[in-house]
């Protein structure tokens, strides 16, 4: 089985639609490979919350993670709390989970 690192090395792929969202069956697969506590939320978007020892680490993550979002395009909502991000990814396009978002919540991961 493929690992988050495989996930991570990936780049998001633009969605423009017209696809259907995730299947409940690619979307448990892809969440196992993901790993790292990060929850599917009713199907729709992934789910995490970070800790961090104050707010500028929590700023800094937060940063870093705005600068991936525009490198690959993708970004995701962000909650940004003393010691806690929370971040919250899907397709805008499709309202829904795509393979791109996996990717992004990997390459998070390995910001932190």
């Amino acid at each position: 089985m493929a690992d988050r690192q495989e996930l991570s090395a990936r780049s998001c792929v633009p969605c423009e639609g017209g696809v259907p969202p995730l299947a409940d069956d690619a979307i448990r697969g892809l969440l196992d490979q993901l790993g790292s506590d990060w929850r599917v939320i009713d199907g729709h978007h992934l789910e995490k919350e970070f800790g961090f020892a104050d707010f500028r680490e929590a700023l800094a993550f937060t940063n870093r993670v705005g600068a991936l979002a525009e490198e690959q395009g993708h970004h995701p909502d962000i909650h940004l709390a003393w010691g806690r991000v929370r971040l919250r990814i899907w397709t805008h396009a499709i309202d829904g989970l795509s393979e791109s978002d996996f990717v992004l919540a990997a390459k998070a991961e390995d910001l932190r």
